[in-house]
C-alpha cells in the first residue's frame, strides 16, 4: 500500500512540473532557514559543554553599589579565593585565582610569537581537565613552570621538542615549558587560551602583594564545586565574604558589595545583570532568532497548503472516482500525506544540498563556526523528525480538506470548492506579508539605531590617531627621548601615553571626598591617566580652565574633568575646587571639558577624571598622524624608534577608528542576519503569490477574454487581477506595523543613546511590500491580459 502511495505521489510531481517546483523551492527556502537557525542555536545551547566539570564549575562575581545603582561584574581582588579556600574549603573542589586572558610576547631565543593566555592557579588544569599530550596537569604546581597548548607549541618551536624549554614571558618574565595540552574547545569561553603561566610568577613580578589591597578588583575567580554541593546555598553562604574583611578597614568603602557565584551554564547565555539581577544576555538572541526561523518555515508550510488547495479543483474529479470505486477517508488522507511528505523529503535534500552551500557564508555572518555533526545519529533523527513535523503542518489541512470532497457533486459537475478555503488562503496570505513586513521595519530599525549611534559625536578626533602597547619599563623611562624622537618627523603630529585606551575606559576608582558631597553617596569615577599633551592630541573640547601644562608643577595632584562629572559631584563652579583621593592626596580641579564617549557608544556618558600621570600604570602610547602626512613612512618612522628602546617585543599598532568599530559587531550582525531572514520570508511569500496569481489567472481565463472582446485595456485586467493582492498585502501592513512599533520600541528601549521610530519606516516597509507584490502579481497578471481572447475562449 505504501509503495502505491509513493508511485502516485511520485506521478503527481512529475505531472504538476510547475506546482512542484514553486512547492519544492518554498519548502527548501524555509528548511534551509531553520536548519541554519537551529545548527546555530545548537552551537548557542552546546557552549562550554564539552568541559568535562561543565556543570561544577562556576565564576565568582561581584556586585557593588554606585550612586544608588548596583553593578555587577567578574571583577575580583586577589586577597578573596585565599578567604574562600580558608573559610569555605569544604564546599568547593578547586578555587582559581586568575589574571584576564590577553596576548602576550612568548619568545625564545630570535624566535617570537604573539599569543593568548593567562597566569592562573595550579587548580585550573583539573577544574578544565586538560587534555595533556606531554607532561602532567600537576605541572603548573611549580612557579617556574608554564602549560602550552599544542597549537602554541608548534608555532613557538616547529617540530622541535619544547619540554624543559625556557619560555621569555613578555620582557621581564621567564618559565619553562612542562606540559603540551590540546587546544581547548573552540565553542567555549577558554578556546583561546594559548597558554597557561603560574599565577605565583605574575604577583611575585609585578610585586602584587604589596602593591594591591581589597580595593583592587583587577582579578578573576573560578571556582568547582565539591560534588552534591548546590552552587546557590553556597552562594547565600559567601555574599559577605568581602564586607566583613573590609568592615573597619582602610579599605571600607560604601560601596556595600556581595560576593555571589555564576555556574558555567549560564555564562554565556545570562551574561546580562541589570541592577544586581540576572536579566538575561545570549540567550535572547537565541529565542528571537529561533522565533524567526519557525516563522519562516510556517510561511513555505502556508505557501503548500495555499497552493494545494487552490488546485483542488483540478483534484476533485479524481477524488470523486476515487471515492465511487471504494476509496475510504482515511486512504485518501493517508495518500495526499504521502505525497506531502515526498514533497517535503524533496525540500529536504535541496534545503541540505544549500545548507553545505551557504555555510561559509553564514558562519562569516554570525562571527560563529558552525558545523554538520555528521557522525551523531540524534542529528539526523532530529533531521527525520524535522521532516515528519514540516510534512504534518504543510500537508494535514491540505489532506483533510481534499479527502472530504462529495463524490456525488464533484462527478455530477455541482462541486463548489467553497468560500471557506479561498477566505483562509486570505488569511494565511495575511500572515505570511505581515511576518515580512515585521521583518523589514526590524531590519532597517536596526539599521537605523546603528547609523544614530556611528553619527553620535564622541568629542574628540581619533581620525588618524593609533596607539602601541608598552611591553617593557624602558619604554616609560624613556618616554620623553622616545616623545622627541617620534615628534622629529614632520608626519607626526603628538604623541601621547595613557593607562587605558580612549575607546575603553574600563578603569574606575572610589573613594574621593570633595566639598558638599553626601557622605551616604558611593561614589564611583572612570578615570584615565595620561602623560601632557594628551587632550591637545585627542583634541578635547575645553569647557572651562585649562589642559595639563608643564609650566605648572602642581598639576600633579590634578584632575581634568566632564560636563557629567561635575553634574554628578554637584558643582557650581568646579574649577578650583579641591577634591581629597583615598590616601593619594587632595587634588585641584583646574579645567573641565566637554563629555566624551569614552566607552560603548550606545550608552550614557559617565563621570571621568583625568590624571596626569608617568608612572607604571600607563600601558599604551597614543600618536597622531598629522592630517595629510605620509602614513606609511610615520609607520616606518614609528617602528624604528620603538625597536630602538624595545627590541626584544614584536611591534604593534592599531587605529582608534579601528578599536571604535568593534562597538558595532553585534548590532551589525544582528542587523545583517535580520535582513538576511526578511529577504528569504519575502521571497518565500513571493513565491507564494506567484503560484496564486497564477492560479487566478488560469481560474478567470473565461472571464479575461470576454472582457478583452468587450473592450477591456491591458491596463483594466490588470488591475482587476492584482487589486485583490493588494488589498490583502495592506490588511498585512495594518496588522503588522502595530506589533513591529511594539517590539521595536521594546528592542531599542534596552539603549541610553537611541534613535526615533519614525513614521518612515513604517511608510517604506509598506512601500517595498507593496512593490514586491505588485512585481510578482503582474507578472501573470499581464501575461494573462495579453493573451489572444480567441485563444481564452477556445481553450474554454
Amino acid at each position: 500500500m505504501l509503495k502505491n502511495y509513493l508511485k502516485i505521489a511520485w506521478r503527481s510531481v512529475l505531472n504538476k512540473k510547475g506546482h512542484s517546483f514553486l512547492n519544492i523551492g518554498g519548502l527548501a527556502i524555509g528548511m534551509a532557514a531553520a536548519l541554519l537557525i537551529g545548527l546555530w542555536i545548537h552551537g548557542e545551547l552546546s557552549f562550554n559543554t564539552k568541559f568535562k566539570n561543565y556543570d561544577s564549575i562556576v565564576q565568582v562575581m561581584q556586585s557593588q553599589t554606585f550612586a544608588g545603582e548596583i553593578q555587577t561584574g567578574v571583577f575580583q581582588p586577589m586577597q578573596l579565593a585565599p578567604v574562600l579556600r580558608a573559610s569555605y574549603g569544604d564546599y568547593f573542589e578547586h578555587i582559581v585565582t586568575a589574571s584576564f586572558t590577553g596576548n602576550q610576547l612568548l619568545s625564545i631565543a630570535d624566535h617570537k610569537i604573539s599569543r593568548p593566555g593567562n597566569y592562573m592557579e595550579p587548580g585550573i588544569t583539573e577544574m578544565l581537565s586538560l587534555n595533556m599530550v606531554k607532561g602532567t596537569r600537576d605541572a603548573l604546581q611549580d612557579p617556574t613552570s608554564m602549560l602550552l597548548s599544542e597549537s602554541t607549541a608548534i608555532a613557538l618551536f616547529g617540530d622541535g621538542n619544547p619540554m624543559g624549554q625556557t619560555v621569555r614571558i613578555g620582557t621581564t618574565m621567564e618559565a619553562q615549558v612542562a606540559g603540551i595540552y590540546k587546544d581547548l574547545p573552540e565553542n567555549g569561553d577558554f578556546s583561546d587560551l594559548g597558554f597557561i603561566a603560574p599565577w605565583e610568577l605574575l604577583k611575585r613580578a609585578a610585586n602584587f602583594e604589596e602593591r594591591v589591597g581589597w580595593g583592587n578588583n583587577w582579578f578573576q575567580v573560578y571556582a568547582q564545586m565539591k560534588e552534591g554541593t548546590n552552587w546557590m546555598t553556597v552562594s547565600e553562604l559567601i555574599k559577605d565574604v568581602k564586607a566583613d574583611n573590609i568592615r573597619d578597614t582602610a579599605n571600607s568603602d560604601n560601596t556595600k558589595p556581595v560576593i555571589h557565584l555564576h555556574p558555567m551554564p549560564k555564562w554565556h547565555l545570562y551574561s546580562k545583570f541589570e541592577n544586581g539581577v540576572n536579566t538575561g544576555g545570549a540567550i535572547e538572541r537565541v529565542w528571537l532568532f529561533g522565533v524567526i526561523g519557525l516563522f519562516i518555515l510556517l510561511l513555505a508550510c502556508i505557501n503548500f497548503m495555499n497552493l494545494s488547495t487552490a488546485k483542488s479543483v483540478k483534484r476533485s474529479k479524481e477524488v470523486g472516482i476515487r471515492k465511487t470505486i471504494g476509496s475510504i477517508k482515511n486512504q485518501l488522507i493517508a495518500q495526499f500525506l504521502c505525497e506531502s511528505f515526498l514533497v517535503v523529503a524533496l525540500a529536504f535534500i535541496v534545503a541540505f544540498v544549500s545548507v553545505l552551500v551557504v555555510k561559509s557564508y553564514f558562519n562569516d555572518l554570525t562571527g560563529k563556526t558552525v558545523e554538520i555533526p555528521w557522525d551523531n545519529p540524534i542529528f539526523w533523527m532530529v533531521c527525520v523528525l524535522f521532516m515528519l513535523f514540516t510534512a504534518l503542518i504543510s500537508g494535514s489541512y491540505p489532506a483533510f480538506y481534499l479527502s472530504s470532497f462529495d463524490p456525488v457533486k464533484v462527478l455530477k459537475g455541482t462541486f463548489n470548492s467553497g468560500q471557506g478555503a479561498a477566505r483562509l488562503r486570505k488569511v494565511l496570505v495575511v500572515f505570511q506579508f505581515a511576518i515580512s513586513v515585521i521583518l523589514i521595519i526590524g531590519t532597517i530599525t536596526i539599521f537605523r539605531q546603528i547609523e544614530h549611534v556611528k553619527d553620535r559625536p564622541v568629542g574628540y578626533d581619533r581620525d588618524q590617531l593609533l596607539y602601541v602597547p608598552i611591553n617593557t619599563s624602558e619604554i616609560i623611562t624613556h618616554f620623553d627621548t622616545l616623545r622627541d624622537e617620534l615628534l622629529s618627523s614632520s608626519d607626526i603630529k603628538e604623541v601621547a601615553a595613557s593607562d587605558v585606551l580612549i575607546t575603553g575606559t574600563f578603569t574606575t576608582n572610589s573613594g574621593f571626598d570633595w566639598k558638599g558631597k553626601d557622605h551616604n553617596m558611593s561614589e564611583e569615577f572612570n578615570t584615565l591617566r595620561a602623560t601632557h599633551d594628551y587632550g591637545e592630541m585627542v583634541d578635547w573640547e575645553l569647557k572651562e580652565g585649562r589642559n595639563f601644562s608643564r609650566d605648572f608643577k602642581s598639576d600633579s595632584l590634578a584632575f581634568i574633568v566632564n560636563e557629567t562629572a561635575v553634574e554628578y559631584m554637584g558643582l557650581k563652579n568646579p574649577v578650583g575646587e579641591m577634591v581629597k583621593w583615598g590616601d593619594n592626596g587632595n587634588y585641584k580641579i583646574v579645567g573641565v571639558i566637554k563629555d566624551m564617549v569614552t566607552q560603548s557608544p550606545y550608552d550614557q556618558v559617565r563621570p571621568m577624571l583625568f590624571i596626569l600621570h608617568y608612572g607604571n600604570f600607563l600601558n599604551f602610547i597614543n600618536i597622531k598622524i598629522r592630517k595629510g602626512g605620509n602614513t606609511r613612512e610615520a609607520l616606518a618612522h614609528i617602528e624604528t624608534a620603538f625597536n630602538k628602546y624595545d627590541s626584544q617585543s614584536l611591534f604593534s599598532y592599531t587605529f582608534l577608528d579601528e578599536e571604535y568599530a568593534r562597538n558595532f559587531v553585534n548590532e551589525e550582525r544582528t542587523g545583517r542576519l535580520a535582513s538576511f531572514f526578511a529577504f528569504l520570508a519575502i521571497f518565500i511569500s513571493c513565491l507564494g503569490i506567484f503560484g496564486l496569481a497564477s492560479f487566478v489567472a488560469e481560474q478567470r481565463t473565461k472571464e479575461i477574454g470576454v472582457r478583452k472582446v468587450l473592450g477591456a485595456s491591458v491596463y483594466s485586467l490588470w488591475q482587476l487581477l492584482s487589486k485583490d493582492f493588494v488589498v490583502l498585502v495592506l490588511i498585512s501592513c495594518g496588522v503588522a506595523i502595530p506589533i513591529g512599533y511594539y517590539y521595536m520600541t521594546e528592542w531599542i528601549e534596552k539603549y541610553a543613546y537611541r534613535t526615533e521610530i519614525s513614521w518612515w519606516i513604517f511608510a517604506v516597509a509598506i512601500l517595498i511590500a507593496l512593490a514586491i507584490t505588485l512585481l510578482t502579481v503582474s507578472f501573470q497578471a499581464l501575461k494573462a491580459a495579453v493573451v489572444n481572447p480567441v485563444k481564452s475562449l477556445r481553450t474554454e
